[in-house]
């Protein structure tokens, strides 16, 4: 068979809806698939020509909308001009731009900037940098890591074990040693102070100090946190959480990464969410909304003092990516931040932040919804069996709500957003940035829709 040959169903070839392509975090046995053909600004076509609302940002990506054909042209112009070329010992006129681009945006000195090509791979960067940092500052033991219980940070085998979701490493243990983990910021179901956001924020940051002692604080590189938790479904940090995190890696000398993969890139209002939230970390990750994903692209930025250690003499950071920085990727990212500016799209988000929460917060009328939680254009409805006792479903009812009915009828209905269990059920929203207060109304119909109907299954 020839590279431009196909071996239909039936006929030697695949026989699930997927045809020869192996999906991403999906059971291969769906029998028929939603085939997506095109897209225009916060809306996408399938190929039986359904209109749906792209009520995720197709994975917390498309922060300037779909269908930016300027975007396109420059990645044509530069794609004529120079399409590749490696960062590896040369630099590229783009991706010079856009470091520079980045660092300028990035709060404090945080001003060196190593591309990969995507967020895993970000986080992958961070751990190896801190590792090596230490080794470098004479201080060879410190390489653990330690994150929040139920986080993603990524599925390379160093940021799987940064991850905190036992479910999704199983089969690839073992992993790199040295992740360790410590309470997240769900204050619905907080185990203590739930009815006081300080003092919660306060005690879970000092999970973390806890675990540092518990490991040796000369074995700790770096603690890694998202600002807003996305598994488990948008938990924010509590009133002074971050500032009790910073003082304490102050104290132990450990690494503060930031990891802004979703949460960079205005899905908060601002470039880097950190900023929003009043810290100032030591190493920031971040990819999705840089080219809003009109080609793969992320980034590792590190503060100078991280930075300063490798300057010296022969030392090197023996670490890359064949694609990191690409230029046609570079090009596209410096075009979308140019939207960005022009159109205003972070100060949009702060404008319409509030509208949108007070907008999603009508759901909890619905008795199958306990909580509804976010922060900007990031949300998650959380679902519940017994709003009252906050009694969540079986694993047979999670298996019939998230992966048997949610997925299907949420996009029959006109949305596409995420039906999640890693933790408790939530569905997920994260419009691209360009809406307003007519998606919200949509998104929020179709969710009260779907959410009825689902209640009556269980």
């Amino acid at each position: 068979m020839t590279l431009t040959e196909h071996s239909p169903a039936g006929t030697g070839g695949p026989t699930t809806g997927w045809g020869n392509l192996w999906p991403h975090f999906t059971r291969l046995s769906a029998p028929r698939v939603p085939v997506i053909t095109r897209g225009e600004g916060a809306y996408i076509w399938d190929d039986q020509g359904r209109k749906v609302l792209d009520g995720l940002s197709s994975l917390f990506v498309v922060q300037t909308g779909h269908g930016r054909r300027e975007l396109a042209e420059v990645m044509a112009e530069q794609a004529a001009e120079l399409a590749y070329f490696p960062v590896w010992g040369y630099a590229t006129p783009p991706a010079m731009q856009l470091a520079d681009r980045l660092a300028a945006a990035a709060p404090g000195d945080l001003n060196k900037v190593f591309f990969t090509t995507g967020g895993g791979e970000a986080v992958e960067s961070a751990w190896k940098v801190a590792k090596q940092y230490f080794k470098l500052t004479g201080r060879p033991l410190k390489h653990k890591v330690i994150s929040r219980s139920i986080a993603y940070h990524g599925t390379p085998q160093g940021a799987l074990a940064i991850t905190g979701l036992p479910a999704m490493k199983q089969a690839f243990e073992p992993l790199t040693p040295g992740g360790f983990r410590v309470p997240n910021t769900n204050i619905y179901r907080a185990p203590e102070h739930g009815d006081d956001p300080v003092a919660f924020g306060l005690w879970a940051a000092n999970r973390i100090e806890e675990a540092i002692l518990f490991e040796g604080p000369d074995t700790v590189a770096a603690v890694v946190l998202e600002p807003v938790q996305n598994s488990g479904g948008c938990f924010t940090p509590p009133p002074g959480y971050f500032a009790r995190v910073r003082e304490i890696c102050d104290k132990y000398d450990v690494l503060l990464v930031s990891d802004e993969v979703i949460c960079a890139f205005g899905r908060h209002g601002t470039t880097f969410a950190c900023e929003k939230f009043g810290y100032q970390p030591d190493i920031v990750t971040c990819a999705k909304g840089m080219s809003s994903g009109y080609a793969p692209i992320g980034a590792m930025i590190t503060t100078d003092r991280v930075a300063e250690p490798f300057e010296q003499g022969k030392n090197m950071f023996p670490h890359g990516y064949t694609f990191g920085g690409h230029p046609v990727a570079a090009a596209v990212s410096l075009a979308n931040l140019d939207i960005f500016e022009s159109e205003g799209l972070n100060q949009r988000v702060l404008d319409n932040e509030a509208a949108f929460g007070d907008t999603m917060r009508r759901l909890l009328d619905l008795p199958i919804v306990g909580d509804v939680r976010g922060d900007g254009y990031f949300w998650a409805v959380e679902l519940v069996k017994d709003k009252d006792t906050k009694q969540t479903f079986d694993a047979a009812e999670r298996e019939l709500l998230i992966r048997g009915f949610l997925p299907k009828a949420l996009f029959d209905n006109g949305l596409y957003c995420r039906p999640d269990d890693r933790g408790d059920p939530v569905v997920q929203v994260a419009p691209p940035l360009i809406c307003g207060q007519t998606e919200f109304d949509e998104i929020e119909r179709i969710l009260r829709q779907t959410l009825t109907e689902a209640a009556k299954l269980v």
